[in-house]
């Protein structure tokens, strides 16, 4: 599933795995988020779904859309896959609010780019 039509499914599986950990913590503070074992392994499973998305975009998205750190963000599930027992829960907290926004808005705007592709294609 490689190439343009894949790489729009996995970029829309990332959107939605970064809303699914937006909604989770609505009104949330790192206090709650800390004692709530549910609600860290949630956010942790949709931060790993983030990661396998990026690993699949194509070679070319990657390329084009180089200020996104897709490496780092591949190596994040990597630890959390295999790492999960040692996984630093202060760490998962920093990324979910100080790299998420930003990769959402750049998501968004790849997002926006390819549809508008995409309508000169038909």
């Amino acid at each position: 599933m490689r190439g343009k039509l894949g790489d729009k499914i996995r970029l829309q599986h990332i959107a939605d795995a970064i809303s699914e950990i937006d909604q989770y913590l609505d009104n949330v503070n790192f206090d709650a988020f800390k004692e709530n074992s549910m609600m860290r392994f949630a956010c942790i499973k949709q931060l790993e779904i983030i990661g396998e998305a990026s690993n699949h975009i194509s070679p070319e998205m990657k390329n084009r859309f180089s200020e996104i750190e897709w490496q780092q963000i591949v190596g994040m599930r990597n630890v959390f896959i295999h790492e999960y027992f040692g996984v630093d829960i202060n760490l998962v907290w920093d990324i979910i609010m100080n790299d998420l926004p930003y990769l959402k808005q750049k998501i968004t705007t790849v997002l926006l780019l390819i549809d508008g592709e995409g309508s000169h294609l038909s």
